[in-house]
């Protein structure tokens, strides 16, 4: 959606595809050409309906597809000394280890169950992140695990609990905590509000968009778009693989609103809105049509969305919304 890469993006994607060898010769197109730039100091929230392919672009960034996945592009991650940068999709798994993934990179995880260690307590586990990211003291790494539990609103009398004596909830805060520790300069955030009830996700965001204040990057992947609206300085939305919109937040949630059909639908299916739901299903990924992929469940196609739409203006659409009076 931007065409040259931006001087100062600390995250700079272009052309990422994700493709999923199946049995049988099939494939499934689970991302398809995203193109976007992420700032210091930004949060980019990345929206849509579940299956889209929003945390398969997760796992592209940070090397953590299976072995059937092929990716194609570029992701190329800033370096803090303002030396050449690492493109993720290339990088190798020792260099993702050990040099990128909770370094440069942190992740939120969305199942936050399957990140943690189940035979080690939340406090063992923070303070081994600790000591791994920032080489503090042994004498201080306790204070400082129980400063990152705080920062998510994570019970200190549950810290010396093993995982599975969380609650769901819970669990996500603790995942949350241990990526928080090493200040990542860019933040990955996949769903981090599942399980949590209103005040903690009002919290929870709000903890994401200080580390974000600070000069880090925060890409936000979630369905909840009241807290994509709290916090994100942009919105892009994908649809089955593919970004068709991106926009500032102020105008996306804004009177003006968004400008593709999807982007629309998604937004008056809120109940403190019209409530009214996008009629018919997302296509299958192993299935998708030739031109635009929303065109069967769209009031606004025409032949012409029988070929697929090339961005423009910040939208890939024939037929743009109106901005609103």
């Amino acid at each position: 959606m931007t065409a040259g890469r931006a001087e100062d993006a600390v995250l700079s994607v272009r052309g990422l595809t994700v493709r999923f060898r199946l049995r049988g010769g099939r494939t499934v197109d689970a991302v398809s050409d995203a193109d976007f730039d992420l700032a210091a100091g930004e949060c980019l929230a990345l929206v849509g309906e579940s299956g889209c392919g929003k945390s398969v672009l997760a796992s592209a960034l940070l090397g953590l597809l299976p072995g059937n996945a092929e990716t194609s592009g570029t992701a190329l991650l800033a370096s803090p000394d303002g030396q050449d940068g690492t493109d993720l999709l290339a990088a190798d798994e020792k260099t993702l280890a050990r040099t990128v993934r909770g370094r440069r990179a942190g992740l939120v995880p969305q199942s936050p169950a399957a990140h943690l260690t189940p035979v080690r307590t939340v406090r063992s586990q923070l303070e081994e992140t600790v000591r791994a990211l920032t080489g503090t003291s042994r004498r201080a790494r306790r204070a400082a695990a129980e400063e990152a539990a705080e920062r998510t609103a994570f019970p200190a009398d549950h810290l010396d609990r093993h995982p599975h004596e969380l609650s769901g909830g819970l669990a996500q805060r603790a995942a949350t905590a241990l990526a928080l520790i090493g200040d990542a300069r860019l933040l990955l955030a996949d769903e981090p509000t599942t399980g949590l009830d209103r005040d903690l996700v009002d919290r929870t965001v709000d903890e994401l968009r200080r580390h974000a204040d600070d000069g880090r990057a925060l890409l936000l992947i979630t369905h909840d778009l009241a807290a994509a609206e709290r916090i994100a300085d942009r919105v892009a939305v994908m649809y089955a693989g593919r970004i068709v919109e991106i926009a500032p937040a102020h105008r996306f949630f804004g009177p003006a609103g968004p400008r593709h059909p999807y982007a629309r639908g998604l937004l008056d299916a809120l109940p403190d809105r019209a409530f009214a739901p996008i009629p018919g299903m997302p296509p299958e990924l192993s299935d998708l049509p030739g031109g635009c992929a929303f065109a069967p469940r769209c009031p606004r196609a025409t032949d012409l969305c029988a070929t697929r739409p090339e961005p423009a203006a910040g939208v890939a659409c024939h037929h743009p919304e109106h901005p609103r009076a």
